[in-house]
């Protein structure tokens, strides 16, 4: 990965994901995460206060990047649960099939270039009855912000890691064989519309 990747993008990306209205959108979902968990692009582990470890047995954090993995210290420390990071992609889970009770996806389906193929994987190691946690900003419903993001995500992906602003996230969710049980969605408060609308939800 280049100077800008592994030591100034990990630094914009947890400002931008410790924000306000992102935080309150973690709290909404990670604390339903129960039994053996797998954490999809753990970044600097934002999410780790939130775990309940009462009902989690063990944390894989699937995080690639070295430059994020060594911000995450401070949070893996103060974990209430012990965290096991694997440093691979989200395409390439190496974990066995039926393995896992629930997988947690926090605002990082943005930025995996194999979305579909991710999202498969994460059914694979996914015991049956296992949950799909997600909480992901993506396509917005109404034209006048649709056709901002377009315009805007050539420039914002390579400033964001990557990111995409116009995926379809239920969409994602269901070409990678999952089903929706429950989903809201809202424009979060006090951020830019084109980077703001939010899905969160399970699925199954």
């Amino acid at each position: 990965m280049s100077f800008y990747e592994e030591h100034i993008l990990p630094h914009l990306i947890g400002a931008a994901c410790g924000a306000k209205p992102i935080t309150k959108q973690r709290e909404k979902v990670v604390p339903a995460a129960e039994g053996r968990v797998l954490e999809i692009g753990m970044g600097a582990g934002p999410n780790l206060r939130f775990y309940d470890p009462s009902k989690v047995t063990h944390l894989w954090g699937l995080e690639p990047s070295l430059g994020m993995r060594r911000k995450a210290r401070k949070a893996v420390e103060a974990s209430p649960v012990a965290v096991e990071f694997i440093d691979l992609p989200g395409e390439e889970i190496p974990l066995e099939d039926n393995s896992v009770d629930t997988v947690v996806l926090t605002y990082t389906l943005c930025t995996i270039p194999g979305a579909v193929e991710a999202v498969k994987g994460m059914r694979r190691v996914l015991k049956p009855g296992g949950k799909l946690l997600f909480s992901e900003h993506g396509a917005a419903p109404d034209e006048s912000v649709a056709r901002w993001q377009r315009r805007i995500e050539p420039i914002w992906k390579p400033i964001g890691g990557g990111c995409h602003l116009t995926r379809n996230i239920p969409d994602l969710i269901r070409q990678g064989g999952f089903e929706i049980e429950q989903m809201d969605m809202m424009y979060l408060p006090n951020t830019p519309r084109p980077m703001g609308f939010n899905y969160w939800g399970s699925a199954v």
